[in-house]
């Protein structure tokens, strides 16, 4: 079968990537792609726009596509998969409605409350003085939080007051009509994220994201600088009580509004001292980079999976099967990022890298007359596979050592702070 991927970072690429591997997926389309997904073999690049819904449902019409799977948020917000589902194309991610679960965060936050799903106190703000009053008879650290979609750059973590009336500023300047200020809750951050057809609900491996710019999660907040899966101190009675105290009830209140999710339900959670799960936010798609350190991992086909999904079928699908060891993904980024950075830097290395046994996922590349360069802020990630977290680490800074480009940036220490939370 045909299969579309929409989007053009790393987790689609990771995504074509993995399609690819099952006997089932003889092409993949990506829209837009990128450098990486251009060369995949039976892998083709149509340089549409990711919100262009007629001219991707023309693209799945005429090439008979038997499935569309959508990477990014935005065109989720913003309707595709109903588009889509409308013209009988089936779709792999949720509608519009379900999408709320990650556009808005006070929806979010008003459904974990009505299902009893934990979660940390927040209380929503449409003006800034209003705002800052509240601030000033709390404790610190806080949460700041934009109401809409921001690229995963929407959440400011702030020490003190200065730097929280800063972060509110800010949102509310960059167009935010809404934002919310939200307790800060100590623990070790989690990334689970899960797959669902609205009724069945099967959990992929649990994994860690680095948040922040700098080494020793310090700097600003990005996209993500690099994770690694599965985390080896989360246990199976974690990950239990993680689907029974917040993916089951999450689904079931989405039932209780009508509304049948199909897709990924991506949960950020805060671990507590006392190993408790957190809801931070929920997410209404696969994660970027945690996709590219997933998948590497996965042996079940994942054609299959998703298939299970948007056919309501999930039930039947059988367990998942996974790869024994860790995987490590570590992002090398453009200077300047998250900020205005650099463009059009030639990129070397990934033929002499990937020659290690690592995949070198692409984002923001692009071909220039067969030369690949740089276009977006996260340029590559590099996942690599071991028997374990500390072989897996190994191999994927050697791969980072053979690719460059001017500015080039990477954290050092992906990884390397998986200890066992507190009990």
């Amino acid at each position: 079968m045909k299969v579309l991927v929409v989007g053009n970072g790393g987790r689609e690429h990771a995504i074509a990537w993995k399609l690819l591997q099952s006997p089932r997926v003889e092409q993949v389309f990506c829209i837009p792609g990128n450098g990486g997904t251009a060369s995949l073999p039976s892998c083709r690049n149509i340089y549409l726009q990711v919100n262009d819904f007629e001219g991707i449902a023309r693209v799945a019409a005429v090439q008979g596509v038997g499935l569309v799977v959508v990477g990014p948020e935005a065109p989720l917000a913003a309707g595709i998969a109903d588009y889509l589902d409308y013209r009988n194309i089936p779709v792999f991610g949720p509608t519009q409605a379900g999408a709320n679960i990650e556009s808005s965060k006070s929806w979010a936050k008003a459904l974990m409350q009505k299902a009893g799903i934990p979660t940390a106190h927040a209380v929503e703000f449409t003006e800034l003085a209003s705002a800052i009053e509240y601030l000033n008879h709390q404790p610190m650290p806080i949460v700041v939080k934009a109401d809409g979609l921001a690229a995963g750059k929407g959440v400011v973590v702030s020490q003190n007051l200065a730097e929280a009336t800063t972060a509110l500023e800010s949102l509310f300047q960059s167009g935010f009509h809404k934002v919310l200020v939200e307790q800060y809750i100590p623990g070790q951050e989690l990334s689970v994220l899960a797959l669902t057809d609205g009724e069945a609900v099967r959990l992929l491996l649990p994994a860690c994201d680095h948040k922040r710019i700098g080494e020793d999660d310090t700097g600003e907040n990005t996209g993500g600088m690099g994770v690694y899966a599965p985390a080896p101190w989360v246990t199976d009675d974690l990950m239990n009580r993680i689907e029974r105290d917040v993916f089951r009830p999450a689904l079931a209140s989405l039932q209780s509004m009508g509304i049948t999710y199909r897709g990924v339900l991506y949960a950020g959670l805060m671990i507590t001292g006392a190993g408790d799960p957190m809801v931070l936010e929920f997410n209404c798609r696969f994660g970027d980079p945690e996709t590219q350190a997933i998948l590497p991992l996965l042996e079940t086909p994942l054609i299959d999976l998703l298939l299970a999904c948007a056919e309501g079928r999930l039930a039947a699908q059988g367990p998942i099967a996974w790869q024994p060891g860790a995987c490590v993904c570590v992002v090398a980024a453009a200077q300047g990022y998250p900020g205005p950075h650099r463009r059009g830097d030639v990129i070397t290395g990934v033929a002499e890298a990937e020659s290690l046994g690592v995949q070198v996922f692409q984002a923001g590349t692009t071909l220039q007359q067969q030369q690949l360069v740089t276009e977006g802020g996260r340029v590559l990630s590099v996942s690599a596979v071991g028997d374990d977290l500390t072989m897996a680490i190994e191999r994927a800074y050697a791969a980072l050592e053979k690719i460059h480009f001017d500015g080039i940036y990477y954290r050092k220490d992906i990884g390397k702070r998986a200890i066992v939370p507190n009990h």
